[in-house]
């Protein structure tokens, strides 16, 4: 193979300065002798190449790696960080959130006197003169219109005469759970109240009234308005299979009278148990003379107790 001119030239030069005249082909790696054997700044010059074309290869893999991020995030502000400060949420109530909605039996004026001071006061400090139910219960409501069957001889299809309607008894099943002493007593509270509203008032200082009448409120405006209710049949499990909470009304809670003397008494309230109470809607003739079917069907005799 022919040699440039210059190479000769080069090689002839080197021969001069007395070194040795480089042998030609490769050594037993491959490569080319006079570059195994080439100036160290011409090494070192190959060795920066090599360094800026790896530095050229990573920036551009990272940068494709960077061209992904930003096409996933192009729609996320600052790349999916959050470049605003979150404000502060007003805190705020509404009306509807104000709206007391539970389930709850009223005390009447004629045991008003008595949750004052005695086994009842639990009901005018934690229920607000009610018997609230402190979990929602389950409410069973009936309702009925009645017709007198008049059946005819040879007649294969009889007459139905309208007789009256009537709202049936309804059924409220609620849980009570007792985890310390201030839920024992408003248990408590509840048991005697029942107990009270099935009582008539009789024995000594008595008027020999019925038992008292109450208002059954729940779920809003438009179930359960100030309904006049008589409570005719209660009952309380209390079974053996729960703990059972103690707890006990101060002297100042309780009258001397009421309470016995001195000596503080004691009592014990399920952890877990179920109200079963059943009630029935009731009407004065004065209430039912003043009954508006059009304004029943309008709604506009809300909070009337009409159901």
């Amino acid at each position: 193979m022919a040699r440039s001119r210059d190479s000769d030239y080069v090689s002839a030069r080197n021969y001069a300065r007395g070194q040795s005249k480089p042998p030609t082909g490769t050594n037993s790696s491959g490569q080319s002798n006079a570059s195994a054997n080439a100036p160290k700044f011409i090494t070192d010059a190959i060795d920066g190449v090599k360094d800026i074309g790896q530095d050229i290869f990573s920036g551009i893999s990272e940068g494709a790696g960077d061209l992904m991020s930003n096409l996933r995030g192009k729609n996320l502000p600052g790349k999916g960080k959050p470049d605003f400060q979150a404000k502060q949420s007003a805190s705020f109530t509404t009306e509807l959130e104000e709206k007391d909605w539970r389930v709850k039996l009223s005390v009447p004026q004629a045991l008003k006197g008595q949750s004052v001071s005695g086994l009842l006061t639990p009901l005018r400090l934690e229920g607000g003169g009610n018997m609230v139910f402190p979990y929602t219960p389950t409410i069973i409501v009936s309702h009925s219109a009645n017709y007198n069957n008049v059946s005819p001889i040879h007649n294969n299809y009889p007459f139905y005469a309208y007789q009256n309607s009537s709202v049936d008894q309804m059924t409220i099943v609620g849980q009570f759970y007792c985890q310390n002493s201030l839920e024992a007593k408003y248990w408590t509270a509840c048991l005697h109240y029942l107990r009270a509203m099935t009582k008539m008032d009789f024995g000594n200082n008595s008027t020999g009234a019925p038992p008292p009448i109450c208002k059954l409120n729940g779920y809003g405006d438009y179930v359960f308005n100030n309904v006049p209710v008589i409570i005719t049949n209660f009952t309380v499990d209390m079974p053996n299979e729960v703990d059972y909470v103690s707890c006990n009304f101060e002297p100042g809670e309780i009258s001397p009278m009421e309470f016995g003397g001195a000596t503080p008494r004691f009592g014990w309230a399920p952890s877990e148990s179920q109200f079963s109470i059943t009630v029935q809607p009731i009407y004065s003739r004065d209430k039912q003379n003043k009954f508006n079917y059009r304004n029943f069907v309008t709604g506009n005799d809300l909070g009337k107790g009409y159901i």
